[in-house]
């Protein structure tokens, strides 16, 4: 237990704010593969189920980062179209 609070701190200290695209989903990965090798490793006991959950994990945690990066603000105009303006 005392291991997946080691992990879980340091994975915590990786997550500082990021705002390059690339950065975030760099950290996004690293903080996703870290976490999912842990807890596949703890769920099926074997190292086959840890580099599952790694390989799972960092994808998902790219995936995330992106989506949830700042700077995707849209207003829409008054002929209906969308135009990017930045966000508060």
């Amino acid at each position: 237990m005392r291991k997946v609070l080691i992990m879980a701190a340091a994975a915590a200290t990786l997550a500082g704010c990021q705002t390059a695209r690339e950065d975030r989903a760099v950290s996004g990965a690293l903080i996703g593969g870290g976490t999912g090798a842990i807890i596949g490793g703890v769920a099926s006991n074997s190292v086959g189920g840890a580099l599952a959950g790694g390989v799972i994990g960092a994808a998902a945690g790219a995936i995330i980062a992106d989506a949830t990066r700042p700077g995707r603000c849209y207003v829409r105009t008054r002929s209906g179209r969308l135009r990017r303006v930045a966000c508060r």
